[in-house]
């Protein structure tokens, strides 16, 4: 592990007879010469990053259920290490206890004392087929598991990494990358950790995650709540029906006023820019989950819901948490239901004002490489922005991926989208290091 990895140095900048020049003091020369240079560097290794992801791709790294994790980071690890990346494996404890062998993949480009994030996610959704756990190269883009969500987003910030490093562009700072094993399950156990150890600073510039934005930037999230609501009745034959206590149709009861509530929820829209197609209004679904009793001739003697919900960032998430378990409560007093819940997720939401400096430099240089003006929107679900943004770090969501085709079947990356990300996130590292 290299000395200070994630961690300012405290001691005042030094003073010296020539600086460094910060990106909007270089004129339109200068940065039309880097912007080449970071071009050409990525597109001759165009097959090179086609064929990383093609590797990754070949990893079932499924989460659910959280396998091949230690595979997946082997190839991780090999990658970073070739590039300059000075990659470190750490352990880390999965509180579900479900995941295979769980740990962060950590590296870093530079040895300045300005530091931004670049984070992403290797676990990816179970597949339609395992036919999608191997890459197909066609019509300029690759189609698998994963390559939108997120693991073409791990090779642009891989690529985009050390193209900042090589090329000169981290002046007197660094990037720190992390990689971690279960995004899509929470996140608790990766993202989870490096907060929990210390090893997210509150003093870095700015964080980017490589989520499939479709070329937007996400500068804000939604919250998360998740329920678990138990019924304990009590079992008997049908024939003996009477002397039962049918745990089922308590639960019906009680979920009413939940779905209830979720119409209230859907009538609440936020006022962050989002993807025209995207419901404005936080999203609660009742019931995702369902189950209970023994056989078809016996009242059910116990019987459990779910609820799930994604909350605007106006919203006070443990306010409404208490909202939604009262109802649950109330609904449950008024039939003498015996009724437990308990709480499987709680995640803030996340916002950055995009007229923050740091979202001022993503969206320039992403309208400087895409070649039209950057969009700010609002992600419809959860991202891992969060764990930075609670300490006050800038954090977005900014990949070549499509959300509309991410999880489904069909999933693919374009291979030149994938080369403009990294560099975009070469160019503001550069931007924000400088």
């Amino acid at each position: 592990m290299a000395a200070g990895i994630g961690h300012h140095t405290g001691h005042p900048a030094r003073v010296a007879i020539s600086r460094n020049v910060t990106a909007s003091e270089k004129g339109p020369s200068s940065m039309t010469n880097q912007a080449a240079q970071v071009e050409a560097w990525l597109d001759e290794r165009a097959g090179e990053m086609a064929d990383l992801l093609e590797r990754l791709v070949a990893v079932d790294s499924e989460n659910p259920p959280g396998r091949e994790l230690r595979r997946c980071v082997g190839v991780l690890r090999e990658a970073m290490d070739r590039l300059g990346l000075a990659p470190e494996v750490i352990d880390v404890a999965d509180p579900s206890g479900g995941l295979d062998d769980p740990c962060v993949v950590r590296g870093t480009a530079g040895d300045g004392g300005k530091l931004i994030y670049f984070h992403g996610h290797f676990d990816v959704v179970p597949a339609q087929s395992l036919e999608q756990f191997t890459a197909v190269r066609r019509d300029g883009k690759i189609i698998g598991r994963g390559t939108a969500d997120m693991k073409g987003g791990i090779v642009s910030m891989l690529y985009g990494a050390a193209a900042a490093k090589e090329l000169g562009l981290l002046g007197d700072g660094r990037i720190v990358v992390h990689l971690v094993c279960d995004e899509e399950t929470g996140s608790v156990a990766g993202a989870g950790h490096l907060r929990a150890a210390g090893l997210i600073d509150p003093g870095a510039l700015a964080m980017i995650t490589a989520e499939p934005s479709g070329g937007s930037i996400w500068h804000a999230a939604r919250g998360a709540v998740s329920l678990r609501v138990d019924i304990q009745g009590r079992e008997a034959h049908v024939g003996q029906a009477d002397r039962g206590v049918n745990a089922f149709q308590h639960m019906l009861h009680i979920a009413r006023p939940a779905e209830r509530y979720a119409a209230d929820l859907a009538g609440r829209h936020t006022a962050y820019p989002m993807n025209p197609g995207d419901a404005r209004g936080s999203m609660l679904v009742v019931g995702g989950l369902s189950g209970g009793g023994s056989n078809f001739n016996v009242v059910p003697g116990s019987a459990f819901f779910t609820v799930d919900g994604r909350y605007n960032p106006e919203e006070d998430l443990e306010g409404e948490l208490k909202r939604l378990t009262g109802l649950i409560e109330g609904a449950a007093r008024e039939i003498g239901a015996d009724v437990s819940i308990r709480t499987t997720q709680l995640q803030p939401s996340a916002a950055t004002d995009q007229d923050h400096p740091a979202a001022r430099a993503l969206a320039r240089v992403v309208g400087e490489v895409e070649g039209t003006p950057a969009r700010f929107e609002m992600c419809a679900g959860i991202l891992e922005i969060r764990w930075y943004a609670q300490l006050g770090i800038p954090a977005f969501g900014y990949g070549a991926g499509r959300l509309d085709v991410s999880h489904g079947p069909h999933e693919y990356v374009d291979e030149a989208a994938m080369r403009r990300c990294a560099a975009v996130y070469a160019r503001y590292a550069g931007d924000l290091l400088t």
